[in-house]
């Protein structure tokens, strides 16, 4: 019966807050049978959804890194678009999974927008997880494990483990982290930010030899770089994690898909 648990990635967007005809900004979809989980909400993510075949109303968890405008862009549309009634004529309840401090951050967008954003009492739960230890949700089908992240006070990690023990870990954005290894230890899928070349190293992100590093030292099983800004399309980024790292290595695209086995 585990083994018939389908576990599918669909990277939605590999780019970043920068605007590109290429990449769309930060959006990770995970398939564990009849579950969809959304990693982060940046523009264009909705249409993206709709390219892989999977309509609003069938996102059962939302999980958000952090709260920057790259990786939240598009939860006010959404949740406007949730309230149409094509939309979630068979809509279930959902939850969103972020750090301590959400709920304030869920509250201010709706003193801006008002009734355009309020949903059906029961319709939407809210889970805030703690911002300086590791959490553990149990979501029957599959479970979650979260690690801060060296990026805001609000970033975090997800480790998502299904009955059969596949799992996959989402970095969101950090920088080097010795969480990110404790988390990802072992897994594996490693999807793991990589925002700039070695050579234009930013604070609170990593680049691929760095992101390489942390996967050698967790000792994954295949790790998948995204959250690419424009600089990144001009250098060999899988030269530069090699450097670190020799494991399976993938470098993500918009609406690529993963199967993890």
């Amino acid at each position: 019966m585990l083994q018939n648990v389908i576990m599918k990635i669909f990277m939605l967007g590999s780019g970043t807050c920068v605007p590109s005809l290429k990449r769309s900004s930060c959006s990770v979809l995970i398939k564990i049978s009849q579950s969809a989980l959304l990693f982060d909400f940046g523009i264009g993510t909705m249409r993206r959804l709709l390219e892989v075949g999977v309509t609003i109303d069938k996102l059962s968890h939302i999980f958000f890194s952090h709260l920057h405008p790259d990786h939240t862009g598009e939860l006010v549309p959404f949740l406007f678009a949730t309230k149409y009634p094509e939309t979630h004529r068979r809509r279930e309840p959902f939850t969103i999974v972020a750090a301590d401090g959400f709920v304030d951050f869920h509250e201010k967008l709706k003193l801006a927008y008002g009734e355009w954003i309020e949903l059906a009492p029961g319709l939407l739960k809210i889970s805030e997880l703690g911002k300086t230890g590791r959490d553990h949700i149990d979501c029957g089908v599959f479970n979650v494990d979260s690690l801060p992240m060296n990026h805001t006070d609000m970033s975090l990690a997800y480790r998502i483990t299904e009955p059969g023990g596949r799992s996959v870990v989402y970095s969101g954005d950090t920088d080097l982290s010795d969480n990110l290894v404790t988390l990802a230890n072992g897994v594996d899928l490693l999807i793991c930010e990589s925002a700039l070349p070695d050579n234009m190293k930013a604070n609170g992100h990593l680049t691929p030899s760095l992101a390489g590093r942390i996967a050698t030292d967790a000792g994954v099983k295949k790790l998948v770089l995204t959250h690419f800004y424009p600089e990144c399309d001009g250098v060999d980024i899988a030269e530069e994690c090699r450097k670190t790292y020799q494991g399976p290595l993938v470098l993500a695209e918009d609406l690529m898909e993963i199967d993890v086995v």
